[in-house]
């Protein structure tokens, strides 16, 4: 969910990606929650009851058609961990360092930048057992790339890097910037054999300095989860790296496992 950045441009980037974001995700991540059917193009999440899962834009029958979920199985008490990564502040270890205390698999889904930047924490995350999946290399609106060629670059560029760090195929896991996305992009997705992940709970953890307390990222996370949930968080909060542990202690206690995005697609 983040604009792809150069070492010299963070704090400049960092503000333009704010506004970006929220222009384009308070509707779905706000404390009001979204009507299923709000502006297509952005996804949205409706939360009706607590500990439910929530309605999004599309059914999860209509977006397994082209190979895209939301959720995982709401008949079992499993949650798929998932972190959007755009650059590193520092904050990425102590995730990790609590992911592996649980014996909690997560994807990190990275842009271009993350690799060129942070190679020795994606060499951690591959190590540890963790996913790492394609947010773009440059992450532009995905959903205004109408040509298969110029959508089709954003993704391979990612694959690309990732190979030539690790020496390893990337997952075909993909998740659009900012939550923007058109039924042409999903199916592009698709064709070239991606399959493609939003997400059924976040909260908003991406103002790096205007951080959530830990009661209200708990107010937020605990009475929201629900069986099959894809979590969204950021591995630049500084909350969440805080408070993961005990997250996932909470969500231990309430019966709750971790699976794997693979799980839910094959990849």
């Amino acid at each position: 969910m983040y604009l792809t950045i150069t070492r010299k441009g963070i704090k400049g980037a960092l503000a333009v990606t704010l506004a970006l974001m929220t222009g384009l995700w308070g509707l779905s991540l706000s404390d009001n929650t979204v009507p299923a059917s709000a502006g297509a193009g952005n996804w949205g999440l409706s939360f009706r009851q607590e500990g439910q899962p929530p309605v999004g834009n599309a059914s999860a029958e209509e977006l397994a058609a082209v190979d895209t979920h939301y959720l995982g199985d709401t008949a079992q008490k499993r949650l798929y961990l998932t972190f959007d990564a755009g650059f590193e502040n520092g904050n990425t270890a102590p995730i990790l360092d609590a992911l592996k205390k649980h014996k909690a698999p997560a994807c990190f889904f990275v842009v271009g930048h993350y690799l060129e930047s942070a190679p020795e924490l994606v060499k951690r995350m591959v190590a540890e057992g963790h996913t790492v999946g394609n947010h773009t290399f440059s992450h532009p609106d995905m959903s205004q790339i109408r040509e298969k060629d110029a959508f089709l670059r954003e993704l391979n560029r990612v694959e690309e890097a990732y190979r030539a760090l690790t020496g390893q195929e990337m997952a075909k896991i993909y998740r659009p910037p900012q939550g923007k996305y058109s039924p042409e992009n999903l199916q592009m997705a698709k064709e070239a054999g991606y399959h493609t992940f939003f997400w059924s709970l976040a909260y908003v953890d991406w103002y790096v300095d205007d951080q959530p307390t830990r009661e209200q990222a708990f107010d937020k996370l605990l009475p929201r989860i629900h069986p099959g949930a894809i979590v969204l968080l950021h591995s630049t909060s500084a909350t969440n790296a805080q408070i993961l542990d005990e997250l996932l202690t909470k969500w231990e206690e309430m019966g709750y496992s971790f699976g794997t995005l693979s799980e839910l697609c094959g990849a």
